[in-house]
């Protein structure tokens, strides 16, 4: 499984759209400081995935992630592929006996497929969309996780060049 993680907040992401010629459209945009984290692990090989949200990025909170990851899968082993993230490499980290981390190459986030993941959540859930506090961000992100099927998963986090 590739993982990674992805923070989400309710400042305002546009994006480009459809209008009607002449017509010049007008977005209301929020500016804000409320996040919080989606950690992520997905196959790429059956679509099979795994999230949690965190308030923070933090070895305390890889260790949870970790945790939970572990007991959703008990009795299989899982590669992890990671980037080099300070709390992905910490000595605080406790890595369950089920897990073995391989990390990837230092500044190459394009060989992560999870990160085209990130780019296809926050364009269908974020662009052009105005959330004033972080629940409904909140449960917009968790039903936009729950519509995806593993099928959806792998088609956004195709890569050719992991044959594992």
């Amino acid at each position: 499984m590739f993982g990674d993680e992805a923070r989400f907040g309710n400042n305002s992401k546009l994006g480009y759209g459809w209008f009607k010629k002449d017509e010049r459209p007008c977005l209301k945009v929020k500016i804000g400081y409320l996040s919080f984290y989606i950690y992520a692990a997905i196959s790429i090989k059956t679509g099979e995935n795994f999230s949690i949200q965190l308030p923070y990025v933090n070895t305390e909170s890889m260790n949870v992630f970790l945790e939970n990851l572990s007991k959703n899968y008990p009795g299989k082993k899982i590669a992890f592929i990671i980037d080099g993230a300070g709390w992905h490499r910490s000595k605080d980290l406790k890595i369950p006996e089920n897990i073995d981390i391989f990390l990837l190459p230092p500044y190459s986030p394009e060989l992560n497929p999870v990160e085209r993941f990130w780019e296809h959540v926050k364009q269908n859930v974020l662009r052009n969309k105005l959330f004033e506090s972080s629940e409904p961000l909140e449960l917009a992100t968790e039903a936009f996780f729950n519509s995806l099927s593993n099928r959806n998963v792998l088609q956004i986090c195709n890569v050719n060049y992991w044959d594992i």
